[in-house]
């Protein structure tokens, strides 16, 4: 998949763990593609945010309506089209997101090494994702295969 070949209506999901620049890589998109943005944080319930801030990782009950609202905002979006974050660490989370969405969502993958990762979210001010939760998040995740038809871009030059 290219950028030239997101689907009608492009509702694209920019996901990776934490660190990987996904709200960057979205703000940027959405701006050239001259679409809305919408990050993931937003979506996140108190409780998920109090956990997390808290250093404990989610689990699938944290995730699914936080999944579902992402989805919803993809299916929302209609015809304008939308770019959104989600870290979308599984492969099923990404089927949840996909079918709350009810259309084709595009996915972009973030990638890199743990140690640009680390050293990303070590220098940001002000978010509720402790650098400890990284660890969690590289073990998580489940590298979309090739039948997603996800575009795999990695982190390590600049955006």
């Amino acid at each position: 998949m290219t950028v030239q070949s997101l689907p009608d209506g492009k509702a694209i999901v920019i996901m990776g763990v934490a660190g990987s620049g996904k709200t960057t890589v979205g703000e940027l998109l959405a701006e050239r593609l001259g679409l809305p943005f919408r990050d993931a944080d937003g979506f996140h319930p108190a409780a998920n945010v109090a956990k997390m801030s808290s250093g404990v990782p989610l689990v699938d009950e944290d995730r699914w309506p936080w999944l579902d609202a992402i989805g919803a905002a993809l299916r929302d979006a209609g015809g304008q089209g939308i770019v959104v974050t989600c870290s979308a660490l599984k492969r099923i989370y990404r089927d949840r997101i996909r079918t709350a969405a009810g259309r084709p969502v595009a996915f972009i993958f973030l990638d890199g090494p743990r140690a640009l990762l680390a050293e990303r979210i070590g220098s940001r001010k002000g978010h509720f994702m402790p650098p400890s939760l990284l660890d969690s998040q590289l073990a998580t995740l489940e590298r979309p295969a090739a039948d997603e038809g996800a575009l795999t871009v990695s982190i390590e030059p600049p955006p």
